[in-house]
């Protein structure tokens, strides 16, 4: 286990708030690109734009809520679990607020993404073994508690389950409102549940007949599939986020390592922009959905670039020593009528979204009331 030392805080509000004004503002980009086959286009709108990223909103949105609400102190420590992305939001908002930030990751996070956090002033810890259950976000939330306890005075923003998680991309709801004449169909990856929870009611409430898809990565708890090692990072999830607003999605998809890295590199390749796993489950399912759906004005959100990526999706020996060059790549999804009807192993796609959490949950019969008898 890699640990970092404990540093005494900063003093109180010391911060540089003209860095707030980076985050937020991404533009929409017009999809053309054939995934795999020619399809009338998409928009994606490019959070990789933003200082931060996407998960920048969500780190601002809850370091500010905490501070409202008296729980986080000025300048004290963030402390959280990450897989990288969010680690860099929390880097920019613990800059931009006067926070130091603490990271739980595990040893496969990237060596580039180790750097890069290190670089923006995050102390960052490493576990090196996946729990027996709950894989490696159990155990970095089981690292996260025993930091907790050595920094009473920490703040844990507790991303998957925390409202102000959702709440941070609201402003994201309103300029997509602001750039889009018409949407009929939103594509939103899932791992957290903050994003598409954020975006779902206020751009529903703008088109009541909107339709949302969930992508999913295989191998994932969210929407009760069985948990695998994933080798995708950024979606999908090993445990059960409270975040995740199952009952707003018409249908999931899940996708596999070799389909988004087939997609992120022709993303690459002709529209320029492009991203990791997250950016090439959705690219794939949008540019289907748009096929499909005759007409149909589409629309994702890239969560970031490419950058974090050149070791993995964009290089040849770690697809090569994963098997995803050797893969047999789905050009459609297989439709499965529920998720424990099948796994899924490629990309699959089906219409029935399950909450796996209350699915298991007994049910209390309640008596009938009657007339006396």
């Amino acid at each position: 286990m890699t640990t970092a030392p404990l540093l005494h805080r900063p003093p109180a509000d010391v911060g540089n708030a003209d860095l707030l004004s980076l985050a937020g503002g991404t533009p929409l980009a017009r999809i053309r690109t054939e995934l795999p086959y020619p399809q009338p286009g998409f928009w994606a709108k490019l959070e990789c734009l933003g200082a931060g990223g996407m998960k920048a909103r969500a780190a601002l949105s809850m370091l500010r809520g905490a501070r409202r609400r008296g729980e986080l102190r000025p300048g004290a420590p963030v402390v959280e679990s990450t897989s990288g992305t969010l680690g860099i939001g929390l880097a920019f908002a613990g800059q931009a607020l006067g926070h130091p930030v603490f990271l739980v990751g595990d040893t496969e996070l990237e060596a580039s993404m180790r750097q890069l956090l290190r670089t923006y002033g995050a102390h960052l810890e490493l576990v090196d073994r996946p729990a027996p259950e709950g894989g490696w976000q159990a155990a970095r939330i089981t690292r996260l508690r025993e930091l907790l306890d050595r920094m009473p005075e920490a703040y844990w923003p507790d991303q998957y389950n925390n409202p102000d998680n959702a709440a941070g991309y609201l402003p994201m709801a309103a300029e997509l409102a602001a750039q889009l004449d018409h949407l009929d169909v939103l594509v939103c990856s899932v791992g957290t549940g903050g994003h598409s929870a954020g975006l779902i009611g206020p751009l529903r409430r703008r088109w009541p007949r909107l339709k949302v898809i969930g992508v999913d990565s295989v191998g994932s708890a969210i929407f009760g599939q069985p948990v695998r090692p994933r080798l995708m990072r950024g979606l999908g999830s090993s445990i059960h986020p409270r975040n995740v607003a199952h009952h707003a999605f018409d249908e999931v998809h899940w996708v596999g390592p070799a389909e988004a890295v087939d997609a992120c590199r022709r993303l690459a390749r002709t529209s320029f922009v492009s991203g990791g796993w997250s950016t090439g489950a959705v690219a794939l399912v949008s540019a289907w959905a748009a096929r499909v759906e005759a007409g149909a004005v589409v629309a994702t959100v890239f969560p970031d670039g490419p950058h974090r990526y050149l070791g993995t999706v964009y290089d040849d020996d770690f697809c090569h020593a994963h098997g995803l060059d050797r893969a047999e790549l789905a050009v459609r999804p297989l439709e499965i009528r529920h998720p424990e009807a099948a796994e899924a192993v490629g990309w699959a796609r089906c219409r029935t979204v399950v909450d796996p959490v209350a699915a298991a949950r007994p049910r209390v019969s309640v008596p009938a009331q009657g007339g006396a008898a």
